[in-house]
């Protein structure tokens, strides 16, 4: 373990986007850079840590003398990290990444404060900082685990469910995510589209149940239930094949740190509608690869999914832009290469290119 440089933490038992972006770029990092977990497991082979084990190594800085960097990506790993180096003297680079497009807690505020250096996701991310960010890297996204499907229509047949094309929105069942207006502007739309089908995949918590009985009722009022399929929380491994067989995704969040669902659909070749939040803009081209909209706007959603929908080829045509967009800008290995990049001049090494990640 001596030859650990980076030490990734994962103090969220449960899997979310931030668990996601991390299992998907580290083991292309971990290719030509020594890293290690620390906490809960992540979903890819990487080399684990104890505390104890982790005590030990960072009691000492690499043989260059420099210290080991401890990347963090939520409040509880920075205090985590705060800890390591003030109260156990651990010989450690505190580093955090912030995605947030919202102003800081004062708790947050704190404790970017006490990190050695900042990094962020996107321009507007890091104008939400106290200071800038040290480097600014957009996440990407697996080409290979992403690719569109030799033949949508194909896929879509293989999915089971009626119709011959497929509308969806991935992610948690809550207002947040911008799902009601999906709801109602699917709602208002679909009498248009006899062979439409729309899907709607992520996980219901407790909390939202009865926001989701809401939407049920609403959709079952207007006599529509049979257009709708809720897939409930799916296996992570299953969800690209999802994409693939989409005609069109909705990521339409009223607020987003990034928003990889959307990356995720460009690079399976789906057009995307999405809201004004997180990196979209960054990532879209509206009119080129889908269509921006803004937040929390049922109208502008469903002028948007109308315009897009009526031209069936012309959706297709988008997903393909949205294909090559990504394959340019947006690849995990484009973002792995920039990440280690930046470690290296961290940890005081030339070594490391870009190109050899």
């Amino acid at each position: 373990m001596r030859d650990i440089q980076v030490i990734l933490p994962n103090l969220n038992r449960r899997f979310s986007g931030i668990t996601a972006t991390v299992a998907a770029v580290a083991p292309l990092q971990a290719r030509t850079l020594g890293i290690a977990a620390v906490g809960y497991p992540l979903p890819v082979a990487l080399p684990r840590l104890g505390w104890r084990e982790l005590l030990r190594l960072t009691a000492h800085p690499l043989p260059n003398g420099q210290p080991r960097i401890f990347h963090a990506r939520r409040n509880i790993e920075m205090l985590a990290g705060l800890v390591l180096k003030r109260l156990f003297r651990c010989r450690l680079q505190l580093l955090f990444t912030s995605t947030a497009q919202r102003h800081h807690s004062r708790w947050t505020r704190y404790l970017c404060r006490q990190m050695d250096f900042l990094l962020s996701t996107s321009p507007r991310a890091a104008s939400y900082l106290e200071r800038p960010p040290a480097v600014i890297i957009p996440h990407g996204v697996n080409l290979e685990i992403y690719h569109p499907a030799p033949d949508r229509g194909e896929a879509w047949q293989g999915s089971g469910l009626p119709g011959t094309f497929g509308i969806g929105i991935l992610g948690r069942i809550r207002p947040q995510k911008g799902i009601r207006e999906f709801v109602e502007a699917l709602c208002e739309l679909l009498p248009e589209l006899p062979e439409a089908t729309v899907v709607i995949i992520g996980e219901t918590t407790p909390p939202f149940a009865l926001f989701e009985r809401k939407l049920k009722r609403y959709i079952r009022d207007r006599g529509l239930e049979e257009r709708f399929h809720w897939l409930g929380k799916l296996p992570f491994a299953e969800l690209p094949g999802w994409f693939r067989r989409l005609s069109l995704v909705a990521a339409v969040p009223h607020n987003e740190g990034f928003g990889l669902t959307c990356l995720e659909a460009m690079a399976s070749g789906t057009a995307v509608v999405a809201t004004r939040t997180g990196a979209f803009e960054l990532l879209l081209r509206d009119g080129v690869d889908g269509r921006l909209v803004p937040c929390a706007d049922t109208v502008a959603l469903t002028a948007a999914l109308r315009g897009v929908l009526a031209d069936r080829a012309g959706l297709e045509a988008m997903g393909q832009s949205a294909r090559s967009r990504v394959e340019a800008e947006f690849s995990i290995q484009r973002e792995a290469a920039a990440i280690n990049e930046f470690y290296c001049s961290l940890l005081g090494s030339d070594r490391l290119k870009a190109e050899s990640v």
